[in-house]
C-alpha cells in the first residue's frame, strides 16, 4: 500500500514518525481510536481486513500469498491465519520493522496525532505471533528474480505509487501460480511526485488501461468498491473510494 520505485524519492514521506503513526493507526487502531464521531463513513474502517477477506475466494485452497506494499503488515496477517506461508513487501524501511517488531513481540507502542501539538498514545497488537510470515523490505518495480510464485498475490493501494506500475503488472504473470489469485485495489490517484505522467495509466480510462494491461494472462471474477479512511488528526480525515478486484491467472500459460 505505501510501496513506492526507488526512482522516486517521495517515498521519504513514508519514513517519518508521523507517518508510521498514521499507517499503524489505520492498520491496527481501535474503532473508536481511528474515527471518534458518532456519525460517519464507519463502514471505511478495517481496510487492511476488508481488502483482503472481501475479495478472496476461500474456496480455493491457498498454499502461498504475497503482500506487496504490505506497509505495517496488518494484511499479511490476516492472511497468516489463511495459508501456510506469506511473505509481505514494502519499500519503507520503518514500516517493515514496525511489522518485524509486531510479529516478534506481538505489539508496538506508537503516537497518533490529536491536533495541534497534541499526540495520543496508541498500541498496535496482534493476537497470535504467527510463524509462517517474513518482512522485507523490497522495490515492487524491481523485486529479487527468487520470489518464485503464489497461490495469492495481495496489492493494495500500490499501483499509483509505483514509478511504472506497468513494469509490476508484467511481473504479476510469474507471481500468480496458474489457477492462483491477484487481489489488487486502487483508488488511481495518480501524482507525479510518485509517478511520471507518461505512465499513469489512462489509456481509455484507468480501469479500462488496468483491466487491459491483465486481461491477457488473468480472468476478472469479482469487483467491488472498498472505502477507507485514514486520520490526519481528530478532525481531518482522507476518505478514498478504492476499486476492489480478484483476477485468477490463466492456466496452461
Amino acid at each position: 500500500m505505501t510501496m513506492v520505485s526507488a526512482q522516486n524519492q517521495p517515498s521519504k514521506i513514508y519514513e517519518t514518525d508521523r507517518s508510521l503513526g498514521e499507517y499503524l493507526l489505520f492498520h491496527y487502531g481501535r474503532p473508536e481510536e481511528q474515527f471518534p464521531w458518532p456519525d460517519g463513513p464507519k463502514e471505511a474502517l478495517n481496510f487492511p481486513c476488508r481488502s483482503v477477506m472481501e475479495l478472496m475466494d476461500d474456496r480455493t485452497p491457498v498454499r502461498s500469498a504475497l503482500d506487496l506494499g504490505c506497509a505495517v503488515g496488518k494484511s499479511s496477517f490476516i492472511m497468516a491465519g489463511l495459508t501456510g506461508k506469506v511473505v509481505g513487501i514494502d519499500f519503507s524501511a520503518s514500516f517493515i520493522r514496525a511489522a518485524q517488531v509486531i510479529q516478534k513481540t506481538g505489539e508496538l507502542a506508537y503516537r497518533y496525532h490529536e491536533e495541534g501539538t497534541r499526540w495520543r498514545e496508541g498500541v498496535a497488537k496482534v493476537d497470535e505471533l504467527p510463524q509462517n510470515v517474513s518482512f522485507e523490505q523490497g522495490d515492487a518495480c524491481d523485486l529479487r528474480s527468487d520470489l518464485g510464485a503464489f497461490d495469492l498475490v495481495h496489492a493494495a493501494n500500490l499501483l499509483c505509487r509505483l514509478a511504472d506500475p506497468m513494469l509490476l503488472l508484467n511481473r504479476m504473470v510469474d507471481l500468480v501460480a496458474p489457477g492462483g489469485q491477484l487481489l489488487l485495489t486502487t483508488p488511481f490517484t495518480w501524482l507525479e511526485e510518485f509517478t511520471p505522467q507518461g505512465n499513469w495509466l489512462e489509456e481509455g480510462g484507468s480501469e479500462m488501461a488496468l483491466k487491459k494491461a491483465l486481461l491477457q494472462n488473468f480472468e476478472l471474477e469479482f469487483e467491488k468498491n472498498l472505502p477507507f479512511l485514514i486520520r490526519e488528526h481528530r478532525r481531518k480525515y482522507q476518505y478514498t473510494m478504492a476499486l476492489g478486484m480478484r483476477w485468477r491467472r490463466r492456466t496452461g500459460l
